[in-house]
């Protein structure tokens, strides 16, 4: 049985984000450091993987890593692998065309848009998520949505995008491009990324797209504590009815968006 001081230096090492992803990476196979510094960056990379060696989890040898007995047996106990689907089949992507540039029905200083990528990414889009720190796949409509700051990207199987909140077409075109480089970043190396750590929700961000009139048809005081209750999961977005007419469209959207991280 592993000492009390081992399994601190297991708990630790297993206790960030960036090596809980090494070590997902390396249960399919052993990398080089390059490799590694690939896909989770180059800061720190050496630290991250002197804590995973002296815990035990992995050993590097001329430059390779490799996952230990160990470290496998602990990630396989604790249920830390995670399937990972390929995309080596998938092909890069390229702007077909922006097809509308319409004013936003929340915000009539910002644009809503549909454009299309090709060729369509079809399955190979679910694998695609964990790429977007604010990224979620639904199944029910076959679409990657993406929040990044207040503009919500949806990107559909079938190759169609719309954005909401762009500030022009300028604007549209820059996050496409964005959009484009991070894809067939991915499709290059043909494997997808270890999986995402979900983002904490902070009341404050989901009291911003509520109504704020404090109506209290909900049953709350005021718009701020049905956000709360919305974070914690004791209610639900229909609750509030004013968020249900065509004016709050876009905001519901968001606030959709956001609570799936949940």
């Amino acid at each position: 049985m592993a000492g009390h001081a081992e399994v601190k230096l297991v708990s630790n090492a297993m206790a960030n984000a960036t090596r809980r992803k090494i070590m997902n990476m390396l249960l399919e196979k052993g990398l080089s450091k390059a490799d590694i510094g690939r896909a989770v960056g180059q800061s720190m990379l050496d630290y991250h993987l002197q804590i995973l060696q002296q815990a035990g989890l992995i050993k590097i040898e001329n430059d390779t890593v490799n996952v230990t007995d160990f470290g496998r047996n602990f990630m396989e106990s604790k249920g830390e692998k995670v399937e990972r689907i390929e995309i080596k089949d998938a092909r890069p992507v390229e702007l077909v065309e922006i097809k509308q540039l319409l004013p936003c029905i929340a915000d009539t200083t910002k644009f809503r848009m549909i454009a299309r990528m090709g060729p369509p990414l079809g399955g190979a889009l679910k694998a695609l998520e964990p790429l977007f720190p604010r990224g979620r796949y639904s199944e029910r409509i076959g679409a990657l949505i993406i929040q990044k700051g207040t503009v919500l990207i949806t990107i559909y199987s079938t190759g169609n995008v719309t954005m909401t909140m762009i500030r022009d077409e300028t604007h549209a075109r820059e996050l496409l491009e964005e959009l484009r480089r991070t894809i067939n970043d991915a499709i290059a190396k043909g494997i997808t990324p270890a999986p995402k750590e979900r983002v904490r929700v902070d009341p404050m961000e989901v009291y911003r797209y509520l109504p704020g009139t404090n109506c209290r048809e909900c049953g709350e005081q005021s718009c701020y504590s049905f956000a709360i209750r919305l974070v914690s999961g004791e209610v639900g977005l229909d609750m509030c009815r004013l968020l249900q007419e065509e004016k709050y469209t876009t905001r519901l959207e968001h606030l959709r968006s956001l609570l799936a991280y949940l």
